[in-house]
């Protein structure tokens, strides 16, 4: 029997005002997996995590759907409760560390301020788990460094700081959102594998948002890969990269210099999706179907869901990319 999941979404729903920016996603994690979360900007991945803390901005809401974290519903906790969850059992990497840290503050008082926040521990105390902490994310001299103000560390550093207050008080969720904006691509390496090691020294599940599905192909166990506020597919990450079927995913890796292979070169240069990002209005049927070339009159009308196609564990939101002996069930 498979375990519950640390975290299970379902039929989640947010709106921003009349615009609808998540459009009844399903997905769960499991304690010490790595679930990918992937798509353009504008998807709706980002919306997703602000919820999971109910952190959405005034003008967001969750529609309907539910958030179970261990069997609780964190939808309808109390503020007092939330207030715990935050930063203890689920705690979030954000993608600016400059906008998420104090610039006028030295980093030991805000990584102090998130454990003494949880933790009932002397001013001391707290300071010497702070450097326990910055030595854990691999910063050098974190005695020293302690003391720095923000804008005297390089980006990878200050992405490190991050994550030492995100796991100060070991939870048992993390969400990292495009944790690797903006760091050059050594860094991001060193930032992914420290989540990763982080990942499983703490037995915790993490989400990882990112708009590079060639990122996550070494990181993540499974992807997600969304697109105008919908799943379009979702797979064990072997499963995906070995055999992707919705056109989005397929284009989104051969969009990728990591993954695209000579399948999808034309003239030595990567292709592109055609077309525009779609808005976040509600359409009838598939989101894609405007940027595909294989889209159908039924895929304009009928919305698709995503539904097992091939293997129980890979799913894909397309019947006309779903395998021949699955296409039926579309119908």
């Amino acid at each position: 029997m498979m375990p519950q999941p640390l975290l299970d979404v379902r039929d989640l729903f947010i709106s921003f005002g009349d615009t609808a920016a998540v459009r009844g996603l399903d997905f769960t994690i499991r304690r010490g997996e790595t679930l990918a979360l992937v798509g353009e900007s504008g998807c709706g991945k980002s919306a997703t995590a602000l919820s999971l803390l109910r952190l959405l901005p005034p003008a967001g809401r969750v529609v309907r759907g539910s958030i179970l974290f261990e069997d609780r519903d964190i939808l309808r906790l109390r503020e007092k409760e939330m207030r715990r969850l935050r930063g203890g059992a689920i705690s979030m990497v954000f993608q600016e560390p400059m906008t998420s840290l104090n610039s006028v503050l030295t980093i030991g008082p805000q990584i102090t301020e998130a454990i003494r926040s949880h933790d009932r521990i002397s001013a001391r105390v707290a300071r010497a788990r702070a450097i326990e902490l910055l030595d854990l994310v691999r910063i050098p001299e974190a005695h020293r460094r302690i003391d720095e103000y923000p804008h005297s560390l390089s980006g990878g550093m200050r992405q490190r700081v991050m994550i030492a207050m995100a796991v100060a008080c070991r939870p048992r969720l993390l969400i990292a959102d495009e944790p690797t904006t903006a760091l050059d691509v050594t860094i991001q390496a060193q930032v992914l594998e420290l989540l990763d090691h982080l990942r499983r020294d703490l037995s915790m599940g993490l989400l990882l948002i990112t708009h590079d599905l060639g990122l996550v192909s070494d990181w993540a166990d499974r992807v997600v890969v969304m697109y105008g506020g919908r799943k379009c597919e979702e797979a064990p990450v072997e499963t995906l990269f070995r055999s992707p079927l919705h056109p989005y995913t397929r284009g989104l890796m051969a969009c990728s210099p990591k993954l695209a292979s000579d399948l999808f070169f034309r003239n030595g240069r990567l292709p592109e999706v055609s077309g525009s990002v779609a808005s976040a209005a509600d359409v009838a049927g598939c989101p894609f179907a405007p940027r595909c070339a294989s889209a159908l009159d039924s895929c304009r009308n009928v919305r698709p869901d995503a539904k097992p196609a091939g293997h129980r564990d890979h799913l894909l939101a397309c019947p006309v990319h779903a395998p021949a002996e699955h296409a039926l069930a579309f119908g």
